[in-house]
């Protein structure tokens, strides 16, 4: 049984693709849209009773046209954009940033000229999408042209120091034996044991018996 969360996810999936679908099929009526608007006689457009003027443009049928040859455009890309399951997808920022850009272009700027000054403000969208597109195109040639898989090498590189590190614990844990088979201490092993509290103790007395046997032969 198909529980009720998935179901409704499917539903909400099912309805945001049912208006993506919507909008891109209504696209070309809304870019011809200021055709059918209706007009005052001062020549401003009327939509759900606002009124709408030139702005700044001969008149508003021409500044309609320019809105919806902008938005129209961007709201396709911006779709696209969110849909795309290609490895260049980011490279759609910079044409979303385009259309961006000319749309409020005509809000904030001051001057009666458009289309102009906005293709500086992409350079920082481009310099920061061409690289990173152009980075993943540079791993996925390697990896399918040329067969080399950067993450595959750095994880067997890894899994080679991790096998170093544990043959360095092995060979520090073999034990050496002689002709008898009778285990011969190591370097540090030999140290700890000569210089142990004990045998310490031994050769002071030791030291102590020949002092007193010299001292005797003496008197």
């Amino acid at each position: 049984m198909i529980s009720k969360v998935k179901k409704t996810k499917a539903k909400k999936k099912i309805f945001l693709e049912t208006l993506l679908v919507f909008f891109i099929a209504i696209s070309p009526f809304l870019y011809k849209v200021y055709d059918y608007l209706p007009y005052d006689e001062n020549g401003d457009a009327i939509i759900l009773g606002f009124t709408l003027g030139n702005n700044g443009f001969p008149d508003t049928l021409t500044y309609l046209w320019y809105l919806t040859s902008k938005i129209v455009p961007l709201y396709l890309m911006i779709f696209w954009f969110l849909t795309s399951r290609n490895w260049w997808y980011h490279i759609i920022l910079i044409p979303i940033a385009m259309y961006a850009f000319q749309f409020f272009e005509v809000f904030y700027d001051s001057d009666n000229m458009i289309d102009t000054d906005n293709i500086w403000w992409l350079i920082p969208v481009c310099m920061i999408t061409i690289p990173f597109v152009y980075f993943i195109r540079i791993k996925l040639y390697d990896k399918h042209v040329h067969g080399i898989d950067l993450e595959a090498m750095e994880a067997e590189l890894e899994e080679l120091k991790a096998k170093g590190l544990s043959n360095k614990d092995n060979v520090s844990n073999i034990k050496a034996t002689d002709e008898k088979g009778v285990e011969i201490p190591t370097l540090s092993e030999d140290i700890n044991e000569k210089l142990s509290t004990g045998n310490l103790e031994n050769i002071f007395k030791n030291v102590q018996n020949r002092i007193q046997g010299w001292l005797q032969l003496k008197s």
